[in-house]
């Protein structure tokens, strides 16, 4: 018996309408435990290479870990992957709420969907009856309309993931929704759901996960509540959630305004924290088990209509607030419920939107091209470029693509400020004064995103003079003075964002939440004792987790060098606005970094990576970690 795991795995064939449900495999289990590992390992082994992200080749992946759907704090996070339409690389998502958690109860800990079926279909999943169902009458409406009619028809208690008119069209950064307001928000994993013709999942679980000590299980995991509550930034950490961050980071020149142009803005009391809690909360809203519920469900009020929605998260606050120049936490609020609704990312669709404005602002993209007259800060242009996005109209069709492809087909000087790394729009923090944090988004495995790195304290630290260890927190509390910050160390980063880079897939690997560790500080030895409980197998986080996270660092690099044919080190530079100009306002005035800089940041990186200089895994670091690949 697999304790820990439902065991098995359904397969689904969309174009044969072929459905197996088949053993868990013990390697996946043995070599990479779980969540994020399973689907490293899969995308790797069944993907053709060479295949088409949109086409029926392409696999789409749902898969747990070990702790997801036990009764454990923050254990119910879902993994899903996919060959990225939006890099042609590896591309992975992750997604909190009921779904994940609902699965392993139908019995299963992997989902994969491969060909395409012939017409708009949902899937049904009532633990082991599993069907195809037809979803004409859904297509074409929004992601939280559909969850709603499912819901009604199928009973409250099924778990519904679905798409909208973005995954419809197969928009590079389409994500999947589910909960009324949870989303898995990049890589365009909605788009391969799309390209699928599937609109919704839906699941329904009663069956039990067997686990190896159930009392002693019972007992850790009272005892990890507790140490959470313990946890002095248990209290500070609720109220505001991640959004509490918001003017810590325009206090050090980090929140990106009017595409990266800048680093601080004007007006962040407006769109921080404090700001939902006045204006739009309802009342929090946690994901399965969660101690420290970060969501907050509220009603935005604008002259578009009122909306309720969950949010704005941090990075929407970032991307679609400040970085639209949109002043007004209602209208980012509702900004959030039209990308929620539509089904695309906020991240890239802030990052997309801002990306038009200036070249609408330059003279690159025309008012016939657009559709009408638009500006930053409005919340009618910004509503209007995202609607023509989803649909793929005129313009929106080339911005659909993401701002790196859209930059080739637009032209101009359009590149130097579309901003990502590999085709993935980058997040919430601008990193002109804060070069780990930038190693980071350079070369991460998805391209540009925050989830797979984050030392931004650690950088801001070592510009001031603090500890290279302090958290965001720990600065806040601090109340440092940040007024004028001198220019960041880059030397000795790349220690800092390696040990990033392998914690952050630690907690996706084993199916929970990373904030308990992150932003309250639980220690390590707790997810150790709950592994043990739940699997009856000893797990050293240090040696073990870590080891495994690195290992699909390589295997996913792999991946992207068989499936992107002059893959390697250029794909990891930043855009070019970030060494480029300096920043022009705020703490970091006159702040850049300098190019050879990045180009000693990535030597030093390879190096520790045991890559090449091109950024290749050698054949000897492959063989260290067990990977047969070429």
């Amino acid at each position: 018996m697999l304790y820990g795991y439902a065991g098995h795995t359904l397969r689904i064939d969309l174009s044969t309408r072929t459905i197996e449900k088949q053993p868990l495999k013990q390697e996946w289990v043995d070599d990479f435990i779980g969540g994020r590992g399973f689907t490293a390992k899969i995308l790797y082994d069944e993907i053709p290479a060479g295949a088409d992200p949109l086409g029926p080749d392409n696999r789409f992946v749902i898969a747990m870990g070990p702790l997801s759907g036990l009764f454990l704090p923050a254990a119910g996070k879902t993994h899903f992957a996919a060959k990225s339409p939006a890099t042609g690389g590896y591309g992975d998502s992750n997604m909190g709420g009921h779904f994940g958690v609902t699965m392993k109860y139908a019995g299963y800990d992997v989902t994969i969907l491969t060909g395409r079926a012939k017409e708009p279909s949902y899937i049904f999943i009532d633990n082991d009856t599993v069907e195809i169902r037809p979803a004409g009458h859904l297509w074409g409406k929004g992601s939280t309309a559909v969850e709603e009619i499912l819901k009604n028809d199928l009973g409250r208690e099924f778990q519904i993931l679905t798409i909208g008119e973005a995954g419809e069209r197969m928009v590079n950064f389409a994500c999947i929704s589910h909960d009324f307001g949870r989303q898995a928000g990049r890589t365009g994993i909605g788009a391969v759901l799309g390209s699928k013709n599937i609109k919704a999942i839906a699941v329904r679980g009663t069956q039990d996960i067997p686990v190896f000590d159930p009392k002693g299980l019972l007992k850790k995991g009272k005892a990890t509540y507790a140490a959470c509550r313990e946890k002095p930034g248990f209290k500070g950490w609720t109220p505001e959630g991640t959004a509490g961050i918001t003017n810590w980071c325009n206090d050090v020149g980090a929140l990106p305004t009017r595409n990266f142009a800048t680093s601080h803005c004007d007006y962040a009391d407006k769109i921080n924290g404090k700001a939902i809690l006045d204006e739009l909360k309802i009342t929090d809203k946690g994901c399965f088990s969660c101690p420290i519920p970060c969501g907050k469900y509220g009603l935005s009020k604008t002259a578009l209509g009122n909306k309720y929605v969950e949010g704005p998260e941090y990075e929407t606050l970032a991307l679609v607030g400040s970085n639209c120049e949109l002043s007004d936490i209602h209208a980012v609020a509702h900004v959030n419920w039209v990308c929620d609704e539509l089904g695309l990312d906020t991240c890239s669709g802030g990052a997309v939107v801002s990306f038009a404005l200036e070249c609408y602002e330059k003279g690159l993209i025309s008012k016939q091209e657009m559709g009408m007259d638009v500006t930053w800060g409005d919340l009618d242009s910004i509503v209007h470029i995202l609607k023509k996005i989803a649909k793929r109209e005129g313009i929106g069709d080339v911005l659909a693509n993401g701002v790196k492809k859209a930059a080739e087909k637009i032209g101009g000087d359009s590149d130097k400020f579309a901003i990502h790394v590999k085709g993935l729009e980058w997040t919430g923090y601008e990193s002109r004064n804060a070069p780990g944090l930038m190693l980071g988004y350079m070369t991460a495995d998805v391209g540009a995103h925050h989830n797979r790195c984050w030392v931004l304290g650690s950088d801001v630290a070592n510009a001031v003079g603090g500890s290279q260890d302090a958290n965001v927190h720990d600065l806040i509390s601090q109340g440092a003075n940040f007024e004028t910050i001198p220019k960041a160390d880059h030397k000795n980063v790349v220690p800092l964002v390696l040990k990033s880079q392998h914690l952050r897939p630690a907690f996706d690997i084993l199916g929970t939440c990373r904030l308990q560790y992150m932003e309250i500080g639980l220690e390590t030895h707790y997810y150790e004792e709950l592994y043990y409980c739940a699997t009856g197998k000893k797990l050293d986080f240090n040696k073990d987790l870590l080891h495994l996270s690195e290992k699909i660092w390589h295997l996913n690099r792999m991946f992207n060098k068989r499936e992107i044919p002059d893959f390697g080190r250029k794909y990891d530079y930043p855009p070019p606005r970030f060494y480029e100009e300096p920043i022009p306002s705020g703490p970091n005035k006159g702040h850049k970094v300098e190019f050879a800089v990045i180009e000693e940041m990535l030597d030093a990186y390879y190096a520790a990576r045991g890559w090449d200089t091109n950024g290749i895994p050698t054949r000897e670091t492959l063989e260290k970690f067990n990977l047969a690949v070429e």
